[in-house]
């Protein structure tokens, strides 16, 4: 299989034009076994493994009576950005893969205008996420790795010392977060020159902008980045229907969570809450230990 098509430009030598389209099936195929596979591992494996881990890391009841009765998670910037975001998100997928299955319509000036919206919303959340909120909260830090090593090895039936709770983000969410900030970027940029190639508002029409060979590249990466999204966005919509993971998709909506889910998911020495519950406080560990 060629995952690249190639056309003869009109100076002689062959050049990229886009991803070979059969990869749209294979993302969407393989996006649904993963929900599969995960569905079965949790319902026959995962939970037997949790079973014979035997202890968990307790929480001090002096740490614990500090937590507020609800936790802000989400601030209502954040909440509209995610909003937005999943709407321009949506938008782009169906204009851009819908013509590739059969459903013919005008999709180029609504793919624009998504692109767009997108484009904006992430802008404005690199700036929220760098002033306003806790930057590094959604990075993977030595303890997410250390715990991931602990998890593993237990599941795969070798001694290791009971992993962590979490922090704000657990370290699946911070290598989603990563995978999907560099397929945006992508698509974002690559987008971004490719509206110079059809009429709007914001750019006179240049197709010339660039040589044969690095709009076709151009093109293959926005397309690898696009066709990603859907497994990227099939596995965030299972995991935010799962019951066990449900209580996060509610603080998306209302902002925030109980006292009773902070403990039970996150370590208050990790994830330090103030009396408002803004959760930005880094952690003060001479008081917490």
């Amino acid at each position: 299989m060629n995952f690249v098509q190639w056309a003869q430009s009109p100076w002689g030598p062959q050049v990229p034009i886009h991803i070979a389209w059969d990869l749209l099936w294979v993302s969407a195929v393989g996006g649904l076994l993963f929900l599969i596979v995960h569905a079965l591992y949790v319902r026959y494996w995962a939970k037997a493994v949790t079973v014979r881990s035997g202890e968990s890391v307790a929480i001090a009841p002096e740490v614990a009576i500090q937590v507020p009765e609800r936790i802000a998670r989400h601030s209502l910037g954040a909440r509209l950005f995610h909003f937005i975001m999943a709407v321009a998100m949506f938008a782009l997928l169906l204009t851009a893969f819908l013509p590739r299955v059969g459903v013919m319509f005008s999709w180029v000036t609504y793919h624009w205008i998504a692109g767009v919206v997108l484009t904006i919303s992430i802008v404005y959340h690199i700036f929220h996420a760098s002033f306003w909120l806790d930057f590094w909260s959604i990075w993977p830090d030595r303890e997410d790795i250390e715990d991931a090593t602990r998890r593993i090895r237990r599941a795969l039936g070798r001694p290791a010392p009971a992993p962590r709770k979490f922090a704000k983000y657990p370290l699946e969410n911070k290598l989603y977060h990563l995978v999907v900030m560099l397929a945006g970027l992508a698509v974002v940029v690559t987008g971004v020159f490719m509206m110079s190639r059809v009429q709007t508002p914001f750019f006179t029409r240049n197709p010339y902008l660039f040589g044969d060979s690095t709009w076709g590249w151009m093109y293959v990466l926005h397309g690898l980045a696009g066709i990603g999204f859907v497994a990227l966005v099939l596995v965030h919509v299972y995991f935010a229907v799962r019951p066990e993971k449900f209580f996060i998709t509610k603080s998306m909506i209302f902002g925030w969570i109980t006292r009773e889910q902070f403990l039970e998911h996150h370590d208050p020495r990790r994830w330090t809450v103030t009396e408002q519950g803004s959760g930005m406080r880094k952690p003060n560990k001479e008081v917490l230990t």
